[in-house]
């Protein structure tokens, strides 16, 4: 299937630095992916606690590789490949993946920042890259849907800070300003829908304070040629095999083959900025 996105979305997302795939995803594909989350011993036994200030936490798990699994194929999917090179501008990779699992009233908030405010220090040179969030469930106000501060992703890499040992926010001296430039924007979805956002892009979330879940699976693309320059952290360009689109529901629920070909981490990378400068 060819990129699905129209000329008003590829717009949206270079004008405020993300858009909506509403729907990318079907019902039964969700029944799948999320069986798959919720059952495969190679996720469950890869969740991590990422806690934020008040000690809420959310679970992440982590993976860097595109397999056979269910969600490794929905990783290399064509409506996800096509639609993240065009707006991309190249040919890409899978770069990561991440489950995050914000449970009912104790899923965690995360701060404002850029994921290329972490990527850069992954070697990525250039910013090409994107995310796409795929909900699993219905993600509202409050269940800490996704908030982006509107076109932040033009304001190029900005400077980051520690905030706790899991977790580096934008400069908070510099968030007020670029609030005032940048309307927040909460990004609700329904199970199903995509949120595809610019690696630039200001984004956080609140804690999950609802009867809700809130789980959604990241996937993130880095352009062919913008491999990173150093190998020291799994995330360099490994070919990816795309798929049609149908690969999903003749997989059913597969969960990852065992020999950890996902290559799962147990760490999340938060980098060292104060060694980093």
């Amino acid at each position: 299937m060819p990129n699905m996105l129209d000329a008003a979305q590829a717009a949206e997302f270079d004008a405020k630095g993300f858009t909506y795939a509403r729907g990318l995803f079907t019902r039964d594909e969700v029944r799948l992916l999320t069986e798959a989350m919720e059952k495969d011993p190679a996720v469950r036994g890869s969740i991590l606690d990422r806690r934020d200030g008040e000690g809420r936490s959310t679970r992440i798990a982590l993976w860097n590789r595109a397999g056979d699994s269910i969600y490794g194929l929905a990783a290399r999917c064509r409506r996800m490949v096509d639609t993240s090179a065009a707006l991309l501008g190249g040919p890409v990779y899978h770069y990561q993946s991440k489950l995050t699992a914000k449970e009912p009233e104790v899923g965690g908030a995360w701060e404002w920042h850029q994921d290329y405010g972490y990527w850069y220090y992954n070697g990525c040179l250039r910013p090409d890259l994107l995310s796409v969030m795929i909900a699993l469930d219905k993600t509202t106000r409050e269940n800490g849907c996704l908030q982006i501060a509107t076109g932040s992703h033009k304001l190029g890499r900005i400077d980051h800070t520690p905030l706790s040992p899991t977790q580096n926010e934008v400069d908070p001296k510099r968030m007020p300003y670029i609030l005032e430039k940048c309307p927040v924007e909460h990004c609700e979805l329904e199970a199903g829908d995509a949120l595809i956002f610019h690696s630039n892009a200001i984004h956080r979330s609140d804690a999950n304070r609802s009867a809700s879940r809130r789980w959604t699976l990241l996937i993130c693309y880095n352009r062919v040629d913008n491999d990173t320059i150093f190998k020291t952290d799994d995330r360099y360009y490994v070919p990816l095999d795309a798929v049609d689109d149908d690969a999903l529901l003749r997989a059913g629920v597969r969960f990852a083959s065992g020999d950890n070909t996902e290559h799962f981490t147990s760490r999340p990378y938060v980098p060292d900025l104060r060694k980093a400068s």
